[in-house]
């Protein structure tokens, strides 16, 4: 797996999560002050849209995983 992987990955889990966590109707609702991890995630992904800085990515790149090719293309 790659570091867009990984990312995308991380991503998706903390929104399901919060999402989890946050709404009223959901079995595992505790707060919905958990919505606000959704703003951030979402927040953070359009920042890396723009910027091309993801934290994530320094780490996850420190910790030997590859880097790959484009996302989205054919292999």
């Amino acid at each position: 797996m790659t570091v867009d992987r990984y990312i995308r990955l991380m991503a998706g889990f903390f929104v399901l999560l919060s999402l989890a966590l946050g709404v009223d109707g959901s079995p595992l609702f505790v707060s919905s002050w958990f919505l606000a991890l959704t703003a951030f995630v979402g927040l953070n992904l359009f920042q890396s849209g723009i910027t091309n800085f993801c934290p994530p990515s320094f780490l996850l790149k420190k910790l030997g995983v590859p880097e790959g090719g484009a996302s989205c293309g054919l292999r």
